[in-house]
């Protein structure tokens, strides 16, 4: 959950010698399948799409993203430097997994919607809880889900055969063996 603080007044503390804000309204915001679901009803194309988005469509997804009650006409307190922190939370991977990607994967032919993130959650016996997690974090999820659960794929001769040219270099240069 990312918290930002809108209409907060800059000032000079003396005692401290160091500027401090004061006032203005915290908003809690979400990047999670909520917020994605909020904005695909209302737009009724996919947010993930690689269509661009224009500025009303950006201003509705962090709409969409508010937790809670908020002061209308938030949006128009929004300045250049939350806008850069709500992309920034947006992008971040939120997670400690990685994934050790050989760049033969296919890029995926369908369109990702909120529906299709939810038939995946069941398929996989996520928790609907899950809905209100960063939504990269709950994709890592689905990933895993997807990848234990696939057969192991089978390496083909020379695949076999470059793994173990491979070893077997690393073991000469570990032991300094010529073979």
């Amino acid at each position: 959950m990312l918290k930002i603080v809108i209409g907060a007044v800059e000032m000079f503390d003396e005692g401290s010698q160091r500027f401090v804000k004061e006032g203005g309204t915290e908003v809690r915001l979400e990047h999670s399948l909520v917020s994605l679901s909020k904005w695909e009803s209302k737009f009724e194309k996919p947010f993930l799409g690689k269509d661009d988005k224009t500025a009303e469509e950006i201003l509705a997804y962090i709409e969409a993203m508010v937790v809670e009650e908020v002061p209308e006409g938030f949006l128009s307190k929004l300045s250049e430097e939350h806008i850069t922190e709500i992309n920034d939370y947006i992008n971040a991977k939120m997670t400690a997994t990685w994934f050790n990607d050989h760049g033969d994967a296919p890029a995926a032919k369908e369109t990702i919607t909120s529906e299709l993130i939810y038939y995946w959650m069941i398929s996989f016996q996520i928790p609907f809880e899950c809905e209100t997690w960063h939504l990269n974090r709950l994709f890592t999820l689905i990933r895993i889900c997807n990848l234990k659960g696939a057969k192991p794929k089978k390496m083909s001769r020379s695949e076999v055969a470059k793994r173990n040219r491979e070893l077997n270099a690393q073991r000469k240069a570990r032991l300094g063996t010529s073979g």
